[in-house]
């Protein structure tokens, strides 16, 4: 299981248990990391019994059904439940995924380990803070950046084909699950940018509308932003959406190395 950011000196403790209060069905037993600031004490996992023939098939059903029934402390983010937003991305069974779109049934066995995304100090429970991660997302200008005028009530056109370039780029929904699968960004977070914010650059830096392909490789070319990727791949491996933000660095690389060989 991936490693997680917790309080100075502390360790997770053993939390409560929460058994139905019926016996009978398909029951699932979910273990949760729980933690609050204001309660000044270490981490914890409690536990909850779920009767699946009563909820909904996803883990995202089932920790709303125990925030709804069980315990309304609970915390986590939710938002479309279909796999677009990337509110609910957290820690399956160690693996970095989208609650909304894991299925219960296929996890093996009947106990779903769940823990905030790794490497992120936690706001609360299962709640991240992203803070730096948007910081840096902010970073590389993320929009489409031109310096000649369009012609009136037009719209910038592109070619089927450099449109099909953008083809497993613009997908990304920032979920923050390849960034922090990625040991390289745990060990340099602080400066190297990461697979998702890398993917979101080469996206633009692939986009034929756009004009400053120059000067976002120059703000890339440093030691930390792009070169601590050492290609060790669990961003691809990790990725809800299927993307390979791996592809996309080495992509920059590759720019960057062919316009230096100019």
């Amino acid at each position: 299981m991936a490693e997680f950011s917790l309080p100075k000196n502390s360790k997770i403790n053993k939390g409560t248990h929460y058994p139905l209060s019926q016996k009978g069905g398909d029951v699932s037993t979910f273990k949760v990391y729980r933690w609050s600031p204001d309660e000044g004490k270490n981490p914890r996992t409690d536990t909850y019994e779920v009767n699946l023939d009563n909820c909904g098939p996803m883990v995202l059903d089932a920790l709303i059904k125990i925030k709804d029934e069980v315990d309304s402390t609970l915390t986590f983010r939710r938002s479309c439940r279909e796999g677009i937003c990337g509110s609910c991305a957290m820690n399956i069974n160690g693996t970095n995924t989208l609650a909304c779109t894991t299925s219960i049934k296929a996890i093996k066995g009947k106990e779903v380990s769940i823990y905030p995304l790794p490497h992120m100090e936690v706001v609360k429970d299962l709640v991240p803070d992203l803070s730096h991660f948007y910081a840096q997302y902010a970073s590389i200008k993320p929009w489409l950046q031109t310096d000649s005028v369009p012609l009136p009530d037009k719209e910038r056109l592109q070619s089927i084909e450099d449109r099909e370039k953008l083809d497993g780029l613009y997908e990304c929904i920032l979920c923050a699950c390849c960034t922090t699968s990625c040991p390289s960004y745990w060990w340099n977070g602080d400066r190297y940018l990461g697979p998702a914010v890398l993917l979101q650059s080469y996206r633009w830096l692939a986009d034929s509308r756009d004009e400053h392909t120059g000067e976002r490789l120059d703000d890339l070319e440093d030691p930390f932003k792009l070169y601590r990727c050492h290609t060790i791949m669990n961003c691809t491996s990790t990725c809800p959406k299927g993307l390979n933000p791996g592809k996309a660095i080495a992509e920059i690389k590759k720019m960057i190395a062919e316009r230096h060989a100019l």
